[in-house]
């Protein structure tokens, strides 16, 4: 019998973002594919960071993150997300919030367990699922404002289903979930006793009044809801990977074994300097960390509609879904490599975020960028127009 690679690698594909990534490389383009964030880390978490290499923080820590991280991200939840959280026991640091996805799906979920997905999904969360050998299903978000029917949820819950993954705020859509949306999920996965998991990552990218909730903050969810987050986003500091999950002591405690499997334990010197950050940046940095990306978010929304594209104006995060409807192309993957042909800059094609064709044809454009290189961008998006 010849050797041949597993079976579970069969199922999952390159992502979209990197192959794009990949050819915006090519042509020494602008990549607005790739959520790489770019923009400055702040001071305490740089220093925090250099001092503990200094002072000799390089070891291997404790398997769910060093004692000053795990008490400076309690004492976040606690202020910021309305979550109680033991720092001994209920927080796992890991290896980005990815990392935390995966050690929850190994802990929590068999093989052939369904988990609810609402769509277009960030296609990260559902290529872990697989990989850990579960069955993702969708519940389509309908624009403008990406909402769902409750209804469908009920039409796809079966007995195989474990587990429902909210991405609030979203990527790609930036939707941010309504308090009565997550009441109604949280009843929902009551009644079907389903673990609720949770990406967070972009809880503080808020936009126009709206607000982020955390879904273990409802009443009796915190039992049930494993909430993954992590500073990458707010920080800049995609290429650390500090990462964690707030769970109950009982799966915390699981969550952990697999994350030393895996993982062993994040780098030390770089969870001191995001402990630091979290423990010194007041509220007002976040408060302007969403003024500069509304910002960002408008300058971008303006260029696609002068480029002569729909977009979807988001709600949190720092993406944008837009309408390419009108460009050359048979599919969205060629549409995309159109724009980046006419234009140098990268964006990423629907069919990284959902599991069958739709129309119209969608690509999402990532606007975490240094104000000059987005506005560079914006400039060559704009000359689209002469081209459709």
């Amino acid at each position: 019998m010849a050797l041949r690679t597993s079976n579970r690698i069969e199922q999952i594909v390159q992502s979209e973002i990197r192959a794009m990534s990949i050819e915006c490389e090519k042509v020494k383009g602008i990549n607005l594919a790739q959520g790489v964030c770019d923009t400055e880390v702040p001071l305490p978490v740089r220093a925090g960071a250099k001092n503990a290499i200094d002072e000799g923080i390089n070891s291997y820590t404790r398997f769910d993150g060093i004692d000053e991280l795990r008490i400076a991200i309690s004492k976040k939840m606690k202020a910021y997300n309305g979550i109680t959280a033991d720092p001994e026991t209920e927080i796992v640091v890991s290896s980005g919030s990815t990392g935390s996805f995966y050690c929850a799906c190994l802990a929590l979920l068999n093989p052939g367990d369904e988990v609810i997905l609402f769509e277009p999904y960030y296609g990260y969360h559902v290529n872990t699922l697989l990989a850990a050998e579960t069955v993702p299903v969708f519940v389509k978000l309908q624009p403008p404002q990406w909402s769902f029917d409750p209804k469908d949820l009920e039409k796809i819950i079966s007995p195989r289903t474990k587990g429902i993954l909210i991405n609030t705020p979203a990527n790609p859509s930036g939707k941010v979930f309504s308090r009565k949306e997550l009441e109604f999920i949280a009843d929902f996965a009551v009644r079907h006793d389903l673990f609720v998991f949770t990406d967070e990552i972009y809880e503080y990218f808020l936009y126009d009044g709206h607000k982020h909730i955390s879904p273990a903050s409802l009443p009796g969810m915190a039992e049930r809801t494993i909430t993954i987050s992590g500073v990458s986003k707010t920080f800049s500091i995609t290429g650390w990977r500090i990462g964690y999950s707030i769970s109950d002591a009982k799966w915390a405690k699981m969550i952990g074994y697999i994350n030393d499997l895996v993982y062993v334990c994040a780098p030390a010197p770089l969870q001191m300097g995001v402990a630091k950050g979290l423990l010194e940046l007041k509220m007002e940095y976040y408060n302007e960390l969403c003024l500069e990306y509304a910002v960002k978010r408008d300058k971008i929304c303006s260029s696609l509609i002068k480029a002569g594209l729909s977009p979807y104006k988001p709600q949190g995060a720092y993406y944008v879904l837009a309408d390419i409807s009108n460009v050359p192309g048979k599919t969205s993957k060629e549409k995309a490599m159109f724009i980046l042909s006419k234009t140098g800059v990268a964006c990423v094609p629907d069919t990284a975020f959902f599991h069958k064709k739709i129309k119209p044809g969608l690509v999402r454009f990532c606007y975490a960028k240094k104000d000059h290189e987005l506005d560079e961008a914006c400039k060559r998006l704009e000359k689209l127009k002469s081209f459709i």
